[in-house]
């Protein structure tokens, strides 16, 4: 079961951006970035992000009819976020319009039950609502089979550049 995160949720979506954070980026500092997130979530939010939820319907049911079903957000097993970006249009995108899928994460228990799966199903129906002409996303290993089954393709004409390398390739030049 997806849930739209919304801006009432923003403190738990950080607590979901920082283990993520903490899962992809194990060993780095993550000094700053909680804010750093908060400011993007505030600015972004429903306008230029979605982010959603993936709950485990079990957690959500109460045990026995005396005891309470419990709050959605102890039901949360995973999480997913898709940021709308607008670049030239050209002939593989007419519109412009491309969806950014990041922060696709569910946590180990619940890993090869569907909730990735889930999760990236919905923000790409999202990215499709929104009139995205493409969709793309960085994968780790482990996320690759999961998208080259839903139909995504490496591509091979992407280069990046961190500014750290491009300080040194400066340097070298001088």
């Amino acid at each position: 079961m997806i849930r739209e995160a919304g801006n009432r949720d923003l403190e738990i979506l950080l607590d979901w951006r920082m283990e993520t954070l903490e899962h992809v980026f194990a060993g780095c500092s993550l000094e700053g970035l909680r804010s750093a997130n908060r400011r993007y979530y505030q600015g972004q939010l429903g306008t230029g992000h979605i982010a959603c939820f993936a709950l485990d319907r079990q957690l959500l049911e109460p045990v026995s009819s005396r005891e309470p079903a419990g709050s959605w957000h102890q039901a949360i097993v995973g999480c997913g976020g898709l940021c709308l970006q607008q670049e030239m249009p050209s002939p593989d995108n007419p519109s412009g319009r491309c969806g950014y899928l990041m922060n696709i994460y569910v946590r180990e228990p619940w890993r090869k039950q569907g909730y990735g799966y889930e999760i990236v199903q919905w923000l790409m129906d999202q990215a499709w609502q929104h009139q995205a002409g493409k969709i793309w996303l960085e994968a780790s290993d482990a996320g690759r089979p999961l998208y080259a089954d839903m139909g995504f393709a490496d591509m091979e004409d992407i280069m990046v550049i961190e500014p750290a390398r491009w300080e040194e390739t400066k340097e070298m030049g001088e």
